[in-house]
């Protein structure tokens, strides 16, 4: 098992822990995990084989704004799934980001 494969599985598990209806940060991922590598983690994200059992569409950018999904820049899909969730989403920002906020 190579170093990246370690730490998307490190990813993953982080991931696994977001709750449904909330949403948690690529940069916070990247902290959970000792490191500053925010970019590494949307890239493990892409490569997430199993998105059901790793919901990966519950990380959004620091900002509020939803991001990417699958390597999209913006993604109908993501943002349905977490309105799914119950989660608002505004002009692709999450509404009330800070009372959703998982850390």
């Amino acid at each position: 098992m190579g170093t990246s494969t370690r730490f998307r599985e490190r990813v993953y598990a982080a991931v696994k822990r977001i709750p449904p209806g909330k949403v948690c940060t690529y940069k916070t991922i990247a902290q959970m995990l000792g490191c500053k590598a925010y970019r590494a983690v949307g890239g493990a994200l892409r490569a997430n084989k199993h998105p059901m059992i790793i919901p990966c569409h519950r990380v959004v950018c620091s900002d509020g704004r939803v991001g990417g999904y699958f390597g999209r820049k913006a993604s109908a899909k993501k943002v349905k799934l977490l309105k799914g969730e119950g989660i608002t989403i505004t002009k692709g920002k999450v509404l009330g980001f800070g009372g959703v906020l998982w850390r």
